[in-house]
């Protein structure tokens, strides 16, 4: 069972609102009610990625991870907005979003991405890198904590349908 990686392309946009709806709905539901998690459905989910993609594709990476031709995963990388209260400073990638399908968890394919994801940054010339992640989800922190993120204090509320969360910011150099 082979895993690729590629960049996406238009055709994928519903496939990765459908699998962000199921990663979300898998790796939240011990800490978010259900209707917030059935607020925001998969053909929602593939609606914003199509509207976000249209304005982002020029400076953003949208990477899709597939196996045996079947979409598993996605993460989403682009320029840290220096503007953001708190910033973490010029020269910064941000990494926003690792999902998977949640049948492909602790088979390697969030460490592809990720590893994908920080190539990416030292591509582009991104020196630290920031994301953020529910300070509930403790599976998705341990994750990221043994790729070598740390968090950095800062924090900040969110919100997931109509369920407010938050969220903690991580931080790491790019190697």
């Amino acid at each position: 069972m082979t895993l690729m990686l590629r960049p996406a392309v238009a055709g994928d946009l519903r496939a990765i609102g459908a699998l962000h709806q199921r990663s979300r709905s898998a790796a939240y539901r011990d800490f978010l009610p259900a209707e917030a998690l059935a607020a925001v459905s998969a053909e929602t989910m593939g609606e914003y990625w199509t509207e976000r993609w249209s304005w982002e594709r020029d400076s953003h990476l949208l990477t899709v991870a597939e196996r045996d031709g079947r979409l598993v995963g996605f993460s989403y990388v682009g320029p840290h907005d220096p503007e953001e209260p708190d910033s973490a400073g010029p020269d910064v990638g941000e990494l926003y979003a690792i999902h998977l399908d949640p049948a492909e968890q602790g088979r390697g394919t969030g460490r592809a991405l990720m590893v994908d994801a920080l190539a990416t940054f030292r591509l582009r010339g991104w020196r630290r890198a920031v994301l953020w992640v529910l300070a509930q989800n403790t599976h998705a922190r341990d994750f990221y904590a043994r790729g070598g993120w740390r968090p950095d204090g800062v924090e900040r509320e969110g919100d997931i349908g109509p369920a407010p969360t938050w969220q903690v910011r991580y931080v790491r150099p790019v190697p």
